[in-house]
C-alpha cells in the first residue's frame, strides 16, 4: 500500500487535561486517523484530521450485527525525551487475525504503524509525562454499508484515536479480587474469542456486573463447555506460579493471544524459569492452593501489564494467594516490561519502536 496520508491540523486545539487525574479512556487528543475501504479503491483516502464526530445513517451496519475489530497500544515518552510504541508489529499482525475471522479486508502492517507513529507524532504534546503514564492508542475498523442483512459489509472505516492514560495503579501496585464465573460464557472454540472484537467485550459484561456486586474487580471465565478449565481474566490473560513453574492457559481458539502474554514468556524463558502453557483446571488451582505449592498468580494486558490476584472466589469458595501480596516474580516481570517500555532498561529483544 503505497499512499501518502493527508495531513488536517486543527485550528481549535483542546485545552490538556492534568497528567494527575486522567483516569482511562476519558480524554482524548486533538487529532484522528481515517481511512476508507470500498471493493473498486480497496484502502484509501489516508488523513489525519481534527478529533470530532463521525456522521453515520442509521442503517449502518456495525450499529445492528456488530462486525468491528480494534487494538489496543501505548506510546511512552522516556527519561531523555523519545518516543516510543512498545511492539506495533504484534498489535497489526493480532489486527489482520481478527479481520480475517469478521470478514474485514487486512490493512498493510507497514502502513499501519507509519499512521500510528504520524498521528502520535502530530499529537506528541498529549504524551503524559508523570510517573507510569501513558499515551493510549485505539485503532479500530467498523463495517459502514447502509444496509439491513446478515452478510459481510463491503465498505469499511479504520479509525486511530489517542487518549492520554493515566497511571494504572497511582498508589502502588495492589492484588486484585477476582469472582471465578461459572455460570456465564464469554467464548467457545469455533467462535471468535481468538479475536479482539467487540461482541466478546459485550458478552462479557453481565457476568462482570455481577461480581462487582460482590465486590470483586475482574472475572476469571472458565471454558464454555465443560466450565472446569481457566481461560482469561476479562481484559487480561492470566498465569500462574505453581511450585516454582508458570503455568499459563494454552491458547485454545477461545483465549485472546495477548501481546503482553507472549512478553511475558519471553522474559521468563530468558531468566531461565520453566513456563508451561496447557489446560488448567480450576480444580487444580484449588488443590495447590491446599498443597501451599501455588505461589503466585497474576493477569497480564496492555492497561496494567501486570496485575497480580490476591483473592480467588469459586463457588463461593475464597482462597487467598501469598497473603494478598505481590509475588517477586510478578514485581520483576513489571520492572523489567515497563522498564523497556520507558527505555530505561536496555532493549534486547528489539520490542521498542522509536517515533522520529
Amino acid at each position: 500500500m503505497s499512499q501518502q496520508i493527508k495531513i488536517e491540523i486543527t485550528k481549535q486545539p483542546k485545552q490538556k487535561p492534568d497528567s494527575n487525574s486522567l483516569g482511562f479512556g476519558k480524554y482524548f487528543t486533538d487529532h484522528m486517523f481515517i481511512m476508507d475501504y470500498s471493493p473498486e479503491k480497496g484502502w484509501h483516502d489516508a488523513r489525519i484530521i481534527p478529533y470530532g464526530p463521525l456522521s453515520l445513517d442509521p442503517s449502518t451496519m456495525i450499529l445492528h450485527y456488530g462486525q468491528a475489530i480494534f487494538e489496543g497500544l501505548k506510546a511512552y515518552k522516556t527519561a531523555d525525551g523519545r518516543i516510543l510504541l512498545f511492539r506495533p508489529d504484534k498489535n497489526v499482525a493480532r489486527m489482520n487475525v481478527s479481520n480475517d475471522r469478521l470478514c474485514i479486508p487486512s490493512v498493510d502492517p507497514e502502513f499501519c504503524i507509519e499512521a500510528i507513529k504520524e498521528l502520535v507524532k502530530i499529537d506528541k504534546d498529549w504524551i503524559p509525562e508523570a510517573p507510569g503514564t501513558s499515551l493510549y492508542v485505539r485503532p479500530f475498523i467498523i463495517a459502514t454499508d447502509p444496509h439491513l442483512g446478515v452478510h459481510p459489509s463491503k465498505t469499511y472505516k479504520f479509525i486511530i484515536i489517542l487518549s492520554p492514560s493515566g497511571a494504572y495503579y497511582p498508589g502502588g501496585i495492589k492484588p486484585v479480587k477476582i469472582y471465578v464465573e461459572s455460570e456465564y460464557v464469554r467464548a467457545v472454540k469455533g467462535g471468535m474469542g481468538f479475536a479482539k472484537t467487540m461482541g466478546n467485550y459485550a458478552a462479557s459484561l453481565k457476568a462482570q456486573a455481577v461480581a462487582e456486586t460482590k465486590g470483586y474487580v475482574q472475572v476469571l471465565w472458565l471454558d464454555g463447555v465443560e466450565k472446569k478449565y481457566i481461560e482469561e481474566v476479562g481484559s487480561m490473560n492470566v498465569f500462574f506460579k505453581v511450585n516454582g513453574e508458570v503455568l499459563t492457559p494454552s491458547l485454545q481458539g477461545s483465549i485472546l493471544p495477548g501481546i503482553t502474554r507472549d512478553s511475558v514468556i519471553q522474559v521468563l524463558k530468558s531468566w531461565g524459569m520453566k513456563v508451561t502453557e496447557r489446560r488448567i483446571t480450576i480444580k487444580e488451582l484449588y488443590d495447590a492452593h491446599a498443597a501451599g505449592t501455588l505461589e503466585e498468580a497474576f493477569g497480564t494486558g496492555t492497561a496494567a501489564v501486570i496485575s497480580p490476584m490476591g483473592e480467588l472466589n469459586w463457588a463461593g469458595k475464597k482462597i487467598i494467594i501469598n497473603n494478598n501480596n505481590i509475588g517477586e516474580t510478578s514485581q520483576k516481570l513489571y520492572d523489567t516490561i515497563t522498564g523497556i517500555q520507558l527505555g530505561k532498561i536496555e532493549d534486547k529483544l528489539g520490542w521498542t519502536v522509536e517515533v522520529k
